[in-house]
């Protein structure tokens, strides 16, 4: 049977505005940095970029049903945020994984099956649930870094890799300059506690007027530090793997054009530029994530 393409059409327009509004509720509940529609432009660009590198390889029907299913999970897949209970002060807030993308899937599905499960077959559902759990993250206690595991499927839907690569595909994609951005985007979001000791300048004098809490934080910028160097590896490491979904004629144009980044000489320029010494001070810490511009 044959859809109502306006239909359809209308139904995605329909969900993408819901989960917008949804979001932006979520943005200022929770005081988020990173997660925010900035993050959802830069997702939708490097989406595009990847579906561009593969389009010519598609049928036109495929092209056409990737292109609008593809644009509504980038726009939704963090639609939600759920944050642990905090038990003590001055430590990072956690998420658990798979919560927050669960949470996401449930309100999404339950607003299409009331407003336009007409228009949305069983299988475009089952597309966005499939993209949408593609981006939630675990972690890798050997390489120190998350990871994607839903990228490990051979038979992942082109939607769901495009979604999960875009959504963590910074440095491969847009550099190191952006890859630092998120980081300290990241760092924002989950230690609020930090955000008016930098407002106010007090952070500067910390190691004086609270010793304590000044390595407290300097341990948690090592430790953010740490990680972006370790992700960055991992990155570079389960590349190839990740890739391997997409059809063959596309990978090395992914490689040469769209992920351009992801070479060891990007990495190398990582540990060499990021301060991960036990040593580091908190000066050089705050310096090297130059919070005041995104605040």
């Amino acid at each position: 049977m044959s859809r109502d393409t306006t239909t359809f059409t209308e139904c995605i327009d329909k969900v993408k505005a819901f989960s917008l509004q949804e979001f932006d509720r979520q943005i200022q509940f929770h005081q988020l940095y990173y997660h925010t529609r900035d993050h959802i432009a830069l997702v939708q660009r490097r989406s595009r970029l990847i579906f561009n590198a593969i389009r010519s390889d598609l049928t036109v029907d495929a092209v056409e049903q990737i292109e609008r299913l593809l644009d509504l999970c980038v726009i939704a897949h963090d639609m939600i945020q759920v944050f642990e209970a905090e038990t003590q002060p001055h430590m990072a807030r956690q998420r658990v994984m798979g919560v927050s993308e669960t949470a996401t899937l449930e309100r999404l599905l339950n607003y299409i099956d009331v407003h336009c499960s007409a228009a949305m077959s069983d299988l475009d559902q089952a597309a966005i649930r499939s993209a949408i759990s593609a981006t939630i993250c675990a972690y890798d206690t050997k390489e120190q870094a998350i990871y994607q595991p839903a990228l490990n499927q051979p038979n992942l839907s082109i939607v769901a890799r495009i979604l999960a690569l875009a959504d963590l595909g910074a440095l491969g994609i847009d550099g190191i300059s952006a890859y630092n951005r998120e980081g300290s985007l990241l760092f924002l979001e989950e230690n609020l506690d930090v955000i008016p000791l930098l407002m106010t300048g007090e952070i500067r004098q910390l190691e004086t007027t609270d010793p304590q809490l000044a390595e407290n934080i300097r341990q948690r910028l090592l430790k953010r530090c740490r990680f972006q160097v370790n992700l960055a590896k991992s990155r570079l490491a389960r590349f190839e793997q990740e890739i391997e979904g997409f059809p063959k004629n596309a990978i090395d144009k992914l490689r040469r054009e769209v992920f351009q980044y992801l070479n060891a000489a990007t990495v190398q320029e990582i540990e060499a530029t990021t301060p991960t010494s036990d040593r580091a001070s908190l000066k050089e810490l705050l310096e090297f994530f130059n919070f005041e511009q995104y605040l």
